[in-house]
């Protein structure tokens, strides 16, 4: 299963930048990520003031809004995409993590599996688009 873990930094826009110490702490935890084989993908963002925010309120009818965001509560600040065998093995590689001021969201991401006949039919599934997804027509996917 895959899951993605959302980290929302509790900080003000002129504090978005961590210390060294802390950036030498978080690289351990994404090495020691890695090196279970749990990890897929991380990355950290800009602060909103560096974003923009695209708002669609009707069919073709789309408003850009560039950053900081006044109506924004939480703002994403970074992201892992994981695998792991289920939502309490996330969870306790979440607790390792060293973050400080912040708080962390673990979601399991969908299957196309998980999804109805109708609906998965409907989906041009590429797996080559889906990091962590085995593409089950490949020669080497049914191989052992």
């Amino acid at each position: 299963m895959r899951f993605m873990m959302f980290m929302y930094p509790q900080i003000e826009d002129a504090d978005w930048s961590p210390s060294a110490e802390a950036v030498a702490e978080m690289g351990r935890y994404n090495l020691e990520l890695r090196d279970a084989g749990m990890l897929l993908s991380l990355d950290g963002l800009q602060p909103p003031s560096e974003g923009a925010s695209v708002v669609f309120e009707g069919r073709g009818e789309v408003r850009v809004l560039d950053g900081p965001f006044a109506e924004a509560k939480e703002v994403v600040g970074g992201y892992w995409l994981i695998q792991a065998r289920s939502i309490e093995e996330a969870i306790e590689w979440v607790k390792r993590c060293p973050g400080e001021h912040c708080r962390i969201e673990v979601r399991r991401i969908p299957e196309l599996e998980d999804f109805p006949p109708d609906i998965r039919e409907a989906i041009p599934y590429d797996p080559s688009l889906h990091l962590g997804v085995e593409d089950a027509s490949a020669p080497e996917a049914g191989a052992s």
